[in-house]
C-alpha cells in the first residue's frame, strides 16, 4: 500500500503558452522562406555584370566594401554593438511591413516590390501624390517694422504751447501788469520793451503760484513745478529772474530762498550776473558759489557768525553742483531750509551729472526739521504730497522746482529722478516724442524735433582729413567775419588748431578750454565780445548757455558725436532774433550719419556748399610753413612737461 498518492493536474495557462510558442515558431519559419525566396528573385532581376573595365564610376562605388563608421571617442563596445544593431533593424524594416506579431504579409511585400520596380529604387513616398492639405506658409516681404508711439504722462503729451520765434508774437511790458513796476523800469533801462514769447508764457504763471506769499501757494495749495523747452537764446534766464526777484521783493529776514544750479561756472557768472542787475535797487543779495574763490571766501560771503549763531548773508545763490554740496557739508549755518525756488538751468545736463547725488542733499538739507513736530508746531514742512486735511491746517513752506533748457528730456524714467510735483510743461514744439534706443541716447523735445533759432542757417562742407585746417583758415581770411566761434571734440585738437592759425598769422585767435583758469577764460570771453579776438577756437565748454554777443559764424571742426551737442553748439549765434550760420566740416563716413541726425532734428533746410581746391591752394605755401612751427612748438611743450 502507498504512502503517498502523487496527483497530477493540467496547467492550461502552460498548455496556451505551449501552443503560442509553436505556432510562433511556425510563423518565423514561414518568415524565413519568403525572405530567402525574395532575395533568390532580386538575384534573379539584377542584370548580368559587365566584363571588367565597362562598368560606370557610380557602380564602382557601389561596388566597393561599404565603410565602417568611425567610432566616436569614448563610445563603448557595447553602445556601438547595440547600435550597430538597431540600424540593421532599421534597414531591415525598410525592406517590408511588418504586422503586429513581426511578419510581414505576402500582400505588402508584392505591392512594395512592385512600387520599387516602378519607381526605378525611389522610396514609396516620392511616387505618391500631392501631399496632405496643411498651413501654407508665404508673404515674406520686407516690411518697415512700425514705430510703437509710448504712453506718456498728461503733462508731457499735452505742454502750454509758446511760440517759437522771438521775433514774431512780442508781448509788450505794459501788457503784464504783475510784473512789479520797479522791474519794468529796470527792463526799460536796459532797452527791453517787449518780452519774448517765453517770457510772456512763464513769468505771469511763476508770479501767480507764489501770489500766495512764502508759505502756501495758490489758493493754499503745493504749487505745480514748471519745466520750460525753449531754442538757445529765446530768453529763458530772464524768465525766471523776474519772477524770482519780484517774489523776494518783500522779504524781511535775510535767508536762502531762491537756489540757481548750473553745470559750468561761466555759465553761472553770466547768470549771477543778470540777477544783479535787476537787485541793484532792492535789499536783495545775490552769492556766486561756484570755486572761483577759496572755500573761505565763499563763505564770509554766505554766513556771518554772530554771538547768537550764524547769520545769512544771501537770498539768490547760484552755484554749480560740486561746490553746492562742499557749502552743504562744510560751511557751518548754511541753511536751505526756507529755500522756496530750486532753478535748474540747462536740466538736460544738470540729469546727465545726477551721478553726484547733488540734488538728493539740496532737497534733505530744505526739508530737515529741528525742534517740536506735529500740528501744533508754529512751522513745518514736509514732502510735497497730495494735498488732504490735515496737509492744509498749519502752514508750510513750499519748494517748487524749475527746469529750463534747449533740449529737454521726454524720458519720463530720467525726469522722474527730479521728484517734480504735478509739473507743468512750456515748449515750443508742436507734438510729442517719446524715449527711442538710440546713444541711447533718448533726449528730444516735442514733435520729434529740436527747436532751431529762426534765423540761423545751417551749412556743412564735405572734405578730407588733410584739408580741414586750410578749410578753416580759408572761411576766417575770406568771410571777413569779426566774430567766428570753432569747435572742437577735444582740448587737444583746440590747442593744435590754435597753435596752427597762429603760427599762420593774418588771424586774431585765441583758445578757449580747461587748460587755462577761471580768470583767464573771463578775459578771453570778454575780449572775444569787444571784437579783439576774431576767431575763439573752444571745445565745448562754452557750448552751454554762453551769451557771446555778436557771433555771426559757428563752425564745427570736430562733427558733433550727438544732436544735443549740434544744439547748443550752433545756438551761440542767431540769437534773440538776429541772423547767424553753423558751418560743419563734414569727412565723407560722416556725410550719411550726420545728415540722417540732422534731419531727425526737424532741420528745415542744410545747405551742401563745396570748396574748390583751387581756392585752397594759394595757402598753401604759408600753411606748410606754419605746420613745422606747429611741430616745434609741440616738441618744446612736450619737453617743458617732461622737466
Amino acid at each position: 500500500m502507498a504512502l503517498f498518492h502523487v496527483a497530477r493536474y493540467s496547467d492550461p495557462e502552460a498548455a496556451g503558452i505551449e501552443e503560442v510558442r509553436a505556432e510562433a515558431g511556425g510563423r518565423a519559419r514561414a518568415l524565413l522562406e519568403r525572405l530567402q525566396s525574395r532575395a533568390r528573385e532580386r538575384q534573379r532581376q539584377e542584370p548580368e555584370p559587365e566584363p571588367p573595365g565597362t562598368d560606370t564610376e557610380a557602380e564602382g562605388r557601389r561596388r566597393r566594401p561599404r565603410r565602417r563608421p568611425r567610432r566616436r571617442r569614448g563610445v563603448t563596445d557595447s553602445f556601438a554593438k547595440s547600435l550597430d544593431a538597431r540600424r540593421a533593424k532599421r534597414r531591415k524594416a525598410e525592406d517590408g511591413d511588418a504586422d503586429e506579431g513581426g511578419e510581414t504579409a505576402p500582400e505588402a511585400i508584392s505591392v512594395r516590390t512592385e512600387t520599387r520596380a516602378a519607381q526605378g529604387g525611389r522610396p514609396p513616398e516620392e511616387a505618391t501624390g500631392p501631399p496632405a492639405p496643411g498651413p501654407v506658409l508665404g508673404g515674406f516681404t520686407r516690411r518697415k517694422t512700425p514705430k510703437v508711439q509710448p504712453f506718456l504722462p498728461t503733462w508731457l503729451a499735452e505742454p502750454s504751447p509758446v511760440r517759437k520765434s522771438v521775433t514774431e508774437g512780442l508781448i509788450p511790458i505794459e501788457d503784464i501788469p504783475e510784473v512789479h513796476p520797479d522791474l519794468q523800469k529796470q527792463l526799460r533801462a536796459h532797452g527791453i520793451s517787449s518780452y519774448f514769447p517765453v517770457q510772456a508764457a512763464v513769468i505771469p504763471a511763476l508770479l501767480e503760484s507764489a501770489a500766495g506769499g512764502f508759505l502756501v501757494g495758490r489758493g493754499g495749495y503745493q504749487p505745480s513745478d514748471l519745466c520750460v523747452s525753449a531754442p538757445t537764446g529765446s530768453g529763458k534766464t530772464l524768465a525766471f529772474v523776474i519772477p524770482v526777484v519780484q517774489a523776494l521783493l518783500h522779504r524781511v529776514v535775510c535767508h536762502i530762498r531762491a537756489l540757481v544750479v548750473l553745470p559750468t561756472k561761466e555759465l553761472a557768472q553770466q547768470v549771477s550776473k543778470v540777477f544783479n542787475i535787476y537787485t541793484n535797487t532792492t535789499p536783495l543779495r545775490v552769492a556766486l558759489v561756484t570755486g572761483q574763490k577759496s572755500l573761505a571766501k565763499e563763505q564770509e560771503n554766505l554766513i556771518q557768525k554772530t554771538a547768537d549763531g550764524y547769520r545769512c548773508l544771501a537770498d539768490i545763490v547760484v552755484a554749480t553742483p560740486g561746490r553746492l554740496v562742499d557749502h552743504i557739508d562744510q560751511t557751518p549755518g548754511f541753511n536751505l531750509q526756507q529755500l522756496r525756488f530750486l532753478v535748474v538751468d540747462e536740466a538736460d545736463r544738470m540729469i546727465d551729472s545726477m551721478h553726484q547725488s547733488w540734488l538728493p542733499r539740496v532737497v534733505a538739507a530744505a526739508f530737515h526739521r529741528e525742534g517740536p513736530t506735529g500740528p501744533c508746531a508754529l512751522f513745518q514742512r514736509i514732502q510735497p504730497q497730495a494735498v488732504t486735511t490735515a496737509s492744509t491746517c498749519y502752514p508750510q513752506m513750499p519748494l517748487q522746482k524749475l527746469l529750463f533748457s534747449a533740449t529737454l528730456t521726454q524720458n519720463p524714467e530720467k525726469l522722474q529722478r527730479l521728484g517734480l510735483y504735478q509739473p507743468r510743461l512750456f515748449s515750443t514744439g508742436l507734438g510729442h516724442r517719446g524715449p527711442k534706443d538710440t546713444d541711447v541716447e533718448v533726449d528730444g523735445d516735442l514733435g520729434g524735433k529740436y527747436t532751431f533759432p529762426v534765423g540761423l542757417t545751417h551749412h556743412y562742407v564735405p572734405c578730407r582729413l588733410s584739408s580741414k585746417p586750410l578749410i578753416i583758415l580759408h572761411l576766417a581770411l575770406g568771410m571777413n567775419l569779426s566774430r567766428a566761434l570753432c569747435f572742437t571734440n577735444s582740448r587737444e585738437n583746440s590747442h593744435r588748431l590754435f597753435l596752427l592759425v597762429q603760427a599762420f598769422g593774418g588771424v586774431s585767435v585765441a583758445e578757449f578750454s580747461s587748460r587755462y583758469g577761471p580768470g583767464q577764460r573771463r578775459k578771453i570771453l570778454k575780449q572775444f565780445e569787444q571784437g579783439k579776438i576774431q576767431l575763439l577756437i573752444s571745445t565745448d565748454a562754452t557750448a552751454r548757455g554762453i551769451d557771446v554777443q555778436g557771433v555771426e559764424l559757428v563752425i564745427n571742426y570736430d562733427a558733433p558725436q550727438y544732436l544735443r551737442t549740434y544744439v547748443h553748439r550752433v545756438g551761440r549765434t542767431a540769437r534773440a532774433g538776429k541772423t547767424g550760420q553753423a558751418v560743419t566740416l563734414l569727412l565723407k563716413v560722416q556725410e550719411r550719419k550726420f545728415l540722417q541726425m540732422l534731419a531727425e532734428a526737424g532741420v528745415p533746410q542744410l545747405a551742401h556748399h563745396k570748396i574748390p581746391s583751387e581756392l585752397l591752394q594759394p595757402l598753401v605755401p604759408q600753411y606748410e610753413a606754419a605746420l613745422l612751427q606747429l611741430e616745434k612748438a609741440v616738441k618744446e611743450e612736450r619737453k617743458l612737461k617732461v622737466v
